[in-house]
């Protein structure tokens, strides 16, 4: 029954678009276009913007970065036509949540599906450049693209008359500084423009007003490489496999306490507990040995092993579950690590990465960190528990960017989830207050004095 169930839910080989994402079958242009990259490329633009806009909004295909937006429907947002100000295409590259790395591979090992769906989006939001913003330290990843994109001017699938299709294009890579607020794409454009990398307000939205002021469509990197295998094999066919609203194949980053750390290419909806167990190795220690899986990045709350033996891998089921798919980065965590230390550890990335802008992000960021950290040391009271919880909820919903959302919702899947563990390690105020209070309050020197 096991095995029968598993065929199911499994994704054929035939409806996998990255073939090469273990770089079994090589990267470069002679070898992906043995694997049908770049066919009928000119044809698929012959058929119009309208066509293919709709096809991606008939395909419901969803953003890739994390907020999970339809893409056809963000398409649709930039002018019809050009003005006075040129159109631009920004792809988002700085892959920098942690437990993420699927952006990485295709990079390194699909990199001309990526150039092909950069011409076709191109076309269809009527832009004739394309910017690939790189997360600073893929310094490798990004040579590696950039030999692709020589490649593909060498054989004129881009530049003057890219492919024959009357369309012109170039693609400028642009390698970031490091900074994790650059993943939000209006801090992307800030930099981009030689600016300091921190969120805008929006309205306006970057499809209106983007770079340098332009209509400007920003995708991340996975979105933009299924395109042209979407339209190649028809929008029905991505919108059959997974379920509707959630449909299409995902690339699954699989690590934290697992037997096999991976990146594979699955059907969206797929059980967790299926993709840990049968692409992971399992948990470490056997799957009894599970006490939490954060499901889609570090910036998404956890959920503990009871919801984890069900749930499936998709946007709206992990929404029901009060988590989010985010990048589908799977961290795996078992009964042999702290959690609270995990979080605390989490809590003092997010910390680090706050760009400063907003006040409740600055100041709520440190303050997260700082009770956690006292909490994993046995060192804090129930009062610093409701602070925290308090601390997240003025944080949630009261900032420029989504950071400080992505900031406070992993403590709160701990608060949720964790809280007795948490309340075991807490002291009532009078029994802590010589253990911790003084030596916050008093200079040490003056304290032995």
């Amino acid at each position: 029954m096991k095995t029968k169930l598993m065929e199911q839910i499994m994704l054929k080989e035939e409806d996998k678009i990255f073939k090469n994402l273990y770089n079994n079958l090589g990267w470069t242009l002679e070898e992906s276009l043995k694997r049908s990259d770049w066919s009928n490329t000119k044809d698929i633009i012959s058929k119009g913007r309208e066509w293919i806009i709709n096809e991606i909004k008939t395909s419901e295909l969803r953003g890739r970065g994390g907020a999970g937006f339809p893409t056809g429907v963000k398409w649709s947002f930039a002018p019809k036509k050009v003005g006075s100000r040129p159109h631009y295409l920004v792809i988002n590259a700085d892959e920098s949540e942690p437990g993420t790395c699927k952006d990485r591979d295709i990079m390194r090992f699909e990199p001309q599906k990526l150039i092909e769906g950069c011409l076709i989006t191109s076309f269809a939001v009527n832009a004739h450049t394309c910017y690939i913003y790189i997360r600073g330290e893929y310094f490798n990843e990004g040579r590696r693209l950039q030999k692709a994109i020589d490649e593909a001017y060498e054989k004129k699938f881009i530049g003057k008359n890219a492919c024959n299709s009357g369309w012109d294009l170039d693609i400028h890579i642009h390698f970031g500084a490091g900074a994790y607020i650059c993943g939000e794409e209006t801090a992307l454009l800030e930099s981009l423009e030689g600016n300091k990398g921190q969120p805008r307000l929006k309205p306006p939205f970057p499809a209106l007003v983007g770079l340098y002021g332009c209509p400007t469509i920003v995708n991340n990197v996975e979105t933009i490489a299924v395109v042209p295998t979407i339209l190649r094999k028809g929008a029905k066919w991505f919108a059959s496999i997974g379920r509707p609203k959630n449909t299409g194949t995902k690339i699954f980053c699989i690590s934290g306490n697992v037997n096999n750390p991976c990146n594979v290419e699955e059907e969206m909806g797929i059980s967790l507990k299926e993709l840990v167990e049968k692409h992971a190795g399992g948990v470490t220690g056997g799957w009894k040995n599970l006490q939490a899986i954060i499901p889609g990045g570090s910036s998404m709350p956890l959920i503990p092993k009871e919801t984890c033996e069900t749930i499936k891998m998709d946007f709206d089921s992990l929404i029901a579950a009060k988590s989010g798919l985010g990048t589908a980065g799977v961290v795996v965590i078992n009964k042999d690590q702290d959690i609270v230390k995990c979080m605390a550890r989490i809590a003092k990335f997010y910390k680090h990465e706050s760009c400063g802008q907003c006040t409740p992000c600055r100041e709520g960021s440190g303050w997260m960190w700082r009770i956690l950290e006292r909490t994993a040391k046995g060192e804090a009271t129930f009062k610093d528990i409701d602070l925290l919880s308090d601390v997240t909820k003025q944080i949630e919903g009261h900032t420029i960017c989504a950071f400080g959302e992505g900031s406070a919702w992993p403590v709160q899947g701990l608060l949720r989830h964790f809280r007795k563990e948490i309340d075991k390690r807490c002291f009532s105020e009078p029994l802590i207050k010589k253990k911790r209070d003084i030596p916050y309050l008093v200079d040490q020197h003056l304290l032995e004095k």
